[in-house]
């Protein structure tokens, strides 16, 4: 059903990129994601894993530090889908080890027709890897940006968003990323965002076999989808809040990402705030939650400028643009007041 739903759907379109420079400034112009057809094809990592995913581990490991790395481990039954069992609690467990150990494990599950799902997320580049960053250099021009590995068998991760910026480069093996617009949350009907597979909420919706009766919705978001299959080198731009189903199919898959924000990161996570909200106003009797809805126009989403007009310049505080100091004494502010 996941090939016969990907052919239906458009491809995420594709741009050409010379440098970083005309990367740079097609992401500023992006209203959408684009795919940049072989952008790092030159990296030794994708170049070895053409050879063989033994040699791409062997790259990997020539940079791993000596530490732990933390593994997800899923049934075989679960044909690589990291998600929620039938009492909505994770179906797959967690462990740490030395990689290569782990990767003792790939080798051995070669000669294996069936095999438990292995997954290696979000691993920060810097802290587990010693000169695989320079090895393979970002694409981008220099910025402040979280540069993190993912290694796996193949796996189905259900669809999801993140805040920042992300530049995802298909190292080795192969991957379909299906795309979901910001505004299509309802229709992607998300679960619990306390209990999630790996921080963020996740469409309950198995695009392997979608159930349009329990989810009816869903055939909505499908009409505006997107479709983006990765080969080694290649690389996909997901604008922030995007949403997206990531499926690797090879026996050993890597992916590359960074991500970055371009407004300042003092000003905090808004999922944080999304968070707080809930716990705080959700559940008020009805007309509260109306005189606050207002109240959260008239001092965030609006811009904040009528709430501040008529105040002193010099004595806004928090109604003023934030900067890093005044940004500093509200996270002091919001830290006291969580704690009392």
């Amino acid at each position: 059903m996941a090939d016969a739903l990907a052919a239906t759907l458009p491809a995420v379109r594709e741009a050409f990129a010379a440098d970083a420079a005309a990367l740079d400034a097609l992401i500023a112009a992006a209203d959408g994601p684009f795919v940049v057809r072989g952008l790092v094809a030159d990296w030794p990592l994708v170049r070895a894993g053409l050879q063989s995913a033994r040699a791409a581990r062997a790259h990997l490991l020539d940079h791993a530090r000596s530490r732990d790395f933390t593994v997800s481990m899923g049934a075989p039954q679960d044909s690589g889908r990291l998600f929620y069992d039938a009492d909505m609690q994770m179906n797959f467990r967690m462990g740490q080890g030395r990689l290569p150990a782990i990767f003792a494990g790939f080798d051995a599950a070669e000669s294996h027709a069936q095999v438990p799902t292995v997954y290696l997320g979000s691993v920060d580049i810097e802290q587990y890897f010693d000169g695989l960053a320079a090895a393979n250099p970002m694409p981008l021009s220099p910025r402040s940006a979280l540069a993190s590995v993912w290694i796996g068998t193949p796996t189905r991760i259900a669809a999801h968003n993140d805040f920042p910026d992300n530049l995802a480069c298909c190292a080795v093996g192969t991957r379909r990323f299906t795309l979901f617009a910001p505004d299509q949350f309802r229709n992607l009907y998300l679960g619990p965002i306390d209990n999630t597979p790996a921080g963020r909420a996740v469409s309950m919706v198995d695009l392997a076999a979608p159930d349009f009766a329990v989810f009816p919705g869903f055939a909505e978001a499908l009409r505006g989808a997107q479709v983006a299959d990765l080969n080694p080198g290649d690389a996909l731009f997901i604008p922030s809040l995007w949403y997206h189903h990531v499926e690797a199919f090879a026996p050993f898959n890597v992916l590359i990402n960074y991500w970055w924000r371009d407004t300042p990161r003092f000003l905090g996570q808004p999922q944080n705030a999304l968070n707080h909200a809930v716990l705080a106003i959700r559940d008020l009797p009805q007309a509260q939650r109306d005189i606050w809805r207002q109240m959260f126009e008239y001092y965030v989403f609006s811009g904040g400028d009528e709430a501040a007009a008529h105040v002193p310049e010099h004595g806004r505080g928090v109604l003023a643009p934030f900067d890093a100091d005044t940004a500093g004494r509200m996270h002091a502010f919001l830290l006291r007041s969580l704690s009392k």
